[in-house]
């Protein structure tokens, strides 16, 4: 019987667990083991005598008992306790920092990275974990800003008078893009979505939502954002700053996977908005604010929150773990892991085995890294 460890998650940010009480009732029907790190579903609500189908017990023991281990982030401590032919199923970024993965891969552990999915092939879609978690980011979004812009999203009419709705842009149209739209819209705002690309232009328009065209529609053949040369960005950037000021709310999702975020909202634009105007940038697209704050730039408030999701434990949770167990399922097809089996999505998200990385643009991202100036 193979023995699968959910990891409490230990950044300081972070509240989800990777797997709920309902996932690992459903996988221990499967003939496997859960052991659940005390105290992991803790910040997300699920407490420990909810996993009735599962083992409570130490970190300790869920390294040393498991052969598969879930988590969402990376744990710190992941390449120093697990032991060679372990598993580790999460969300380990390894495009952006392949350094970690590495050093799993040193340590003789198959790394399987859920943000690899293959996102175009409609089998791996109850896999994909970076959807599971965008759509909540949306959505979490939109309320976010909602609670903090200091007027109404929606028209009111009242007997003192009417006020106008809100004017909203959301910049990126990604499914986090997609669904801030989606829940501004509901909320009652007049909400305005700009993509560079062309196909996200339609995904706009089929909300309902206005579609803020600046000339420059282009995409990868995978329907992916790519990295603008450097006159196409500065382009981009000048005519998002003659725009933005025209907003109370933007929204920013814009993200290049495996790259850089681009630089989409400027400072001059924020201090061009009006005083009370809101920004929640999910996607590192604001000029001059750290990760993770909340500040006022002149009189408008900008939040970053790359991990909005999070803040959202309980949804979020529920989805990504029903992701993991839906991936449990190919990389387990017969009760045993089984990562090296011949498989196009095991293919795409394993990212270390037999002591070495294997996937190819990992390899290029240490490469890179590598040879980087210091």
């Amino acid at each position: 019987m193979t023995s699968v460890g959910v990891l409490r998650e230990t950044a300081d940010d972070e509240r989800r667990v990777a797997f709920t009480p309902d996932t690992a009732r459903t996988l221990a029907g499967r003939d496997a083991r859960v052991l659940v790190e005390a105290g992991a579903g803790q910040a997300a609500f699920f407490a420990d005598d909810a996993y009735t189908a599962a083992s409570v017990v130490s970190r300790e023991r869920v390294y040393d008992d498991s052969e598969v281990l879930l988590c969402l982030r990376l744990p710190p401590d992941a390449a120093a306790r697990c032991r060679p032919g372990q598993v580790l199923v999460g969300q380990l970024d390894p495009l952006d920092d392949p350094g970690p993965v590495h050093q799993l891969a040193a340590a003789g552990v198959t790394a399987v990275s859920l943000d690899l999915l293959p996102r175009t092939l409609s089998r791996a879609q109850p896999m994909d974990a970076l959807t599971s978690q965008a759509n909540v980011a949306g959505y979490k979004a939109a309320v976010l800003a909602a609670e903090t812009y200091p007027g109404f999203f929606p028209m009111l009419t009242t007997a003192a008078g009417t006020t106008r709705p809100a004017q909203v842009l959301v910049v990126g149209a990604g499914v986090a893009g997609l669904q801030a739209i989606a829940t501004a819209r509901r909320l009652g705002a007049r909400v305005t979505g700009y993509d560079v690309r062309a196909a996200a232009q339609a995904d706009i328009a089929s909300t309902g939502a206005t579609v803020l065209d600046l000339g420059q529609a282009q995409s990868t053949d995978d329907g992916y954002a790519r990295t603008l040369l450097h006159d196409e960005a500065d382009r981009q950037r000048d005519a998002l700053t003659g725009v933005v000021p025209r907003f109370d709310v933007v929204i920013t999702t814009a993200r290049v996977p495996g790259g850089r975020s681009p630089l989409l909202v400027t400072e001059a634009a924020l201090y061009a908005m009006r005083p009370g105007s809101v920004v929640v940038d999910l996607g590192g697209n604001v000029e001059g604010v750290p990760a993770a704050t909340r500040r006022l730039v002149g009189d408008v408030t900008v939040i970053t929150a790359p991990e909005l999701a999070a803040t959202v434990p309980a949804a979020a949770s529920t989805a990504y773990a029903r992701n993991v167990l839906a991936l449990l399922g190919l990389l387990m097809p017969d009760g045993v892991p089984d990562p090296g089996r011949d498989d196009e999505i095991l293919r795409a998200v394993v990212v270390s085995e037999g002591g070495q990385v294997i996937h190819p643009r990992v390899l290029a991202a240490l490469a890179d890294r590598a040879g980087a100036p210091s």
